[in-house]
């Protein structure tokens, strides 16, 4: 039966909506209707407030000794607010690893600067997409998917810059989202098929582990 004309009218107008708003679904931040967003209470800024020195600490600096970042996001760099970006640095002693985790709010892109790095990320299939990194290779984890990072290289630092699409990527550490939460012992040792005394010994060994 053929469609009636208005009916044909209505389709094409939802798959034209759908097509329009479907990718501001999609983005991890609200387009903003200004040039940039103001921290509450401030009405004038001037170019400090669109600069970022936190990381001449970096410049110079010994190797790290211990698995260390250095953050640009909207909260240590409100000028980030509303536009979509933000930035990490990641220090990594021979041997250390960045444990499994996630960003649920961005894309984000991976680009080794000195070192060696094995990286990889699961997809939601299960399937392992894991790589190893040379000094100025790069590589992107998909918005969400779980992933990780490890300095294969005992007695080599590696030093990565990691961009994402968010100005607040967000953080699910799957160790401390597991065991660093009130999540009952009986509930993992069930999921894991352990005991809870085996529970209890991994939820000491995870506290205060760096993340990012």
């Amino acid at each position: 039966m053929a469609l009636r004309p208005s009916t044909n009218l209505f389709l094409t107008l939802m798959l034209n909506l759908l097509a329009i708003f479907s990718p501001m679904a999609m983005a991890s931040d609200a387009d903003i209707l200004t040039d940039f967003n103001l921290p509450p209470n401030v009405s004038n800024v001037d170019a400090t407030f669109f600069t970022f020195t936190a990381a001449r600490s970096l410049v110079g600096a010994q190797p790290p000794t211990a698995l260390n970042f250095l953050f640009a996001d909207k909260t240590s760099f409100p000028a980030l607010d509303g536009q979509s970006v933000s930035l990490a640095v990641l220090r990594m002693p021979g041997g250390a690893v960045n444990p499994p985790h996630s960003h649920p709010r961005a894309t984000e892109l991976l680009l080794l600067i000195s070192g060696y790095l094995e990286v990889g990320f699961i997809d939601s299939t299960n399937k392992l997409f894991n790589q190893t990194l040379n000094a100025g290779d790069m590589y992107v984890f998909p918005k969400g998917l779980v992933h990780y990072q490890f300095n294969y290289a005992p007695d080599v630092p590696a030093i990565a810059v990691s961009a994402f699409g968010s100005a607040n990527p967000g953080l699910v550490s799957i160790p401390s989202n597991l065991f660093q939460t009130d999540i009952e012992d009986r509930i993992l040792a069930w999921s894991f098929k352990t005991d809870i005394p085996t529970i209890q010994r991994i939820k000491a060994s995870v506290q205060g582990s760096p993340q990012a």
